[in-house]
């Protein structure tokens, strides 16, 4: 009986130092630094970061969000995309002047590697609103400085009707 009692024993000491092994690589955190992905960049301004602001990334097709969270000290969010098509990325900040969203569009190709990514309409005009707004400035400059320099009798004479003295 001594025999098998050692062999049980001994047995049963072998399977509770499995199961602890086991169950103390089941509380560990591993990790690979892989050079893959995809970074965004939100900012107010090229020097004025969206820093810590809130986002949510939705795949393509994806009611729920694929990835939530916050951007870094810098505005940038990164991931990893499974699967190509369009992503949609929600950025939500809030600066010294108002809370701000956005939300663009990032096409991920066949490879998972970025085909494209959409610009708000602002940011895809800028130099044509901006020349725009140059010239009907300059206009308004050049009237204003045509109107101060007319004179009373300019104007007098712009009113009257020739027909009216005969």
């Amino acid at each position: 009986m001594k025999p098998i009692v050692r062999a049980l024993s001994g047995s049963a000491a072998l399977l509770m130092l499995l199961t602890a092994t086991s169950l103390a690589h089941a509380h560990s955190i591993n990790y690979q630094v892989e050079q893959k992905g995809m970074a965004v960049r939100a900012f107010y301004s090229e020097k004025d970061a969206a820093a810590y602001s809130q986002y949510e990334l939705y795949g393509p097709g994806d009611k729920n969000p694929h990835q939530i969270g916050r951007t870094d000290k810098n505005g940038y969010i990164g991931f990893v995309p499974d699967r190509p098509g369009v992503w949609k990325l929600q950025v939500w900040g809030e600066s010294t002047h108002g809370f701000h969203g956005v939300t663009t569009d990032i096409k991920v190709d066949k490879a998972l590697g970025l085909e494209g990514f959409s610009k708000p309409l602002l940011a895809a005009h800028t130099k044509f609103i901006t020349g725009i707004s140059l010239v009907f400035g300059l206009f308004g400059l050049y009237s204003f400085w045509l109107s101060r320099r007319r004179t009373p009798a300019d104007d007098s004479g712009a009113n009257s009707n020739p027909k009216e003295e005969s």
